[in-house]
């Protein structure tokens, strides 16, 4: 479905396009060989509209909902029309001549182009809930929002994806995306068990802060980068990245139990952060349309709530590893605690290996968007570079180990 939202004056101007066949409820007029009768069907649309989709467009200014829309048109068009690409081919529509009554349209075919308007009461900031999934199995809204004063706004909405603000303010946005980021590490089950292999063999307080300092520092450069599109964008990049996530959790699992030491720790924890950025960013990428203009306050909400949520689980896992040496004895603990995360880890190796397989993959052509590609991936490896000198730099200058012991 393609729908057009413009603010004019103090009316709000909906264009919306919908599959006949999505109206499932009502037998419009046919004839010959289940070709539409579009003469007698139109007396339908109207209905056709009240039924499905009037009720299902939910706007409200600042919690003040803006009630039912007034109908102004409705149209047939054929499935070869291409009127809604943009806004000021879709008003068109309604200015022209409606189909004549000949035309041989299977009804499964048809489209249904609908102008509405809703009055606003004021100025605010416009929320939108479509109803739309009982639509279809599957439902996919492109919305263009044009308001009087500002940036024109794509979003693409899936389903019913709830309460999504138009115009959404710097602080709504930073809200939810800080929320966002914080319940994303919750629930990712190899982030955390990654966590907490990184702090196994850690007992005091100034390693671990420089440990999770160079993973925070890795991860935030690599989530800013994908979004900002500084990585790939080929279907095979996400798999990769998965896999190469689960590897990380092997990886530090297997130290744990062969070089339990903290020397290069802080080295391991910036590698593998980078990779867990890039993990990051495929959430975010998901959600960042919803951020309006305001991407900066999203990217570094998002990553604040990462952060509180990361800072959670390494304060829980630190209490109740101090809890468990208490009765237990710490170099065994460790070793079996690394071997059950290893396991978890190998499963999702050989899973996500398997999974990577399914994807063809071919030697890159030569042309300027590959450059362009390898120039961004440079920019990002140097910058990466940069901030391991500098850390260096800034541990010698303060006469501090990076693996968070005292220098001699």
């Amino acid at each position: 479905m393609q729908m057009y939202v413009q603010e004019v004056g103090t009316d709000l101007n909906v264009l919306l396009r919908v599959p006949l066949d999505a109206m499932r409820d009502i037998s419009f007029a046919q004839r010959g060989p289940g070709y539409l009768d579009v003469e007698a069907a139109r007396a339908q649309l109207s209905d056709a509209v009240t039924l499905w989709i009037a009720g299902n467009l939910n706007f409200d200014l600042d919690g003040q909902a803006l009630g039912l829309p007034e109908l102004i048109d409705v149209r047939l068009a054929l499935p070869s029309d291409r009127s809604f690409v943009d806004l000021e081919t879709a008003r068109g529509v309604f200015a022209a001549p409606r189909l004549s009554a000949d035309t041989e349209l299977y009804w499964e075919q048809a489209l249904l182009d609908v102008s509405l308007q809703f009055a606003l009461p004021g100025a605010g900031e416009l929320f939108f809930s479509p109803g739309f999934a009982r639509l279809g199995l599957r439902t996919l809204l492109e919305v263009q929002y044009l308001p009087e004063a500002d940036d024109v706004r794509n979003l693409v909405l899936i389903g019913d994806p709830g309460r999504v603000s138009l115009s959404p303010g710097v602080s709504s946005v930073f809200a939810s995306f800080a929320a966002a980021g914080f319940e994303h590490v919750l629930s990712g089950i190899d982030h955390l068990l990654f966590l907490v292999a990184l702090l196994l063999p850690i007992r005091r307080l100034q390693p671990l802060v420089v440990i999770v300092t160079a993973f925070t520092l890795a991860h935030s450069l690599t989530l800013s980068a994908a979004v900002f599109n500084l990585v790939p964008g080929a279907l095979w990049f996400v798999p990769v990245v998965e896999l190469l996530v689960a590897a990380s959790i092997v990886f530090m699992a297997f130290e744990n139990i062969i070089l339990p030491g903290l020397d290069r720790r802080w080295l391991i924890a910036y590698g593998f952060g980078l990779i867990h950025g890039f993990a990051f960013s495929f959430s975010l990428g998901e959600t960042l349309q919803f951020a309006g203009v305001h991407i900066p306050a999203a990217l570094l909400a998002f990553n604040l709530g990462i952060e509180a949520a990361q800072l959670l689980v390494l304060l829980l896992a630190l209490l109740v590893l101090r809890w468990l040496l208490r009765f237990l004895p710490e170099k065994p603990t460790v070793i079996v605690l690394s071997a059950l995360i290893a396991h978890s880890g190998w499963h999702w190796l050989t899973e996500r290996f398997a999974i990577l397989q399914q994807y063809s993959f071919g030697w890159p052509v030569f042309d300027a968007a590959l450059l362009a590609m390898a120039a961004r991936w440079l920019i990002l490896v140097l910058v990466a570079i940069f901030i391991v000198w500098l850390a260096r730099t800034l541990a010698a200058h303060f006469n501090i180990r990076l693996d968070g012991r005292a220098a001699k």
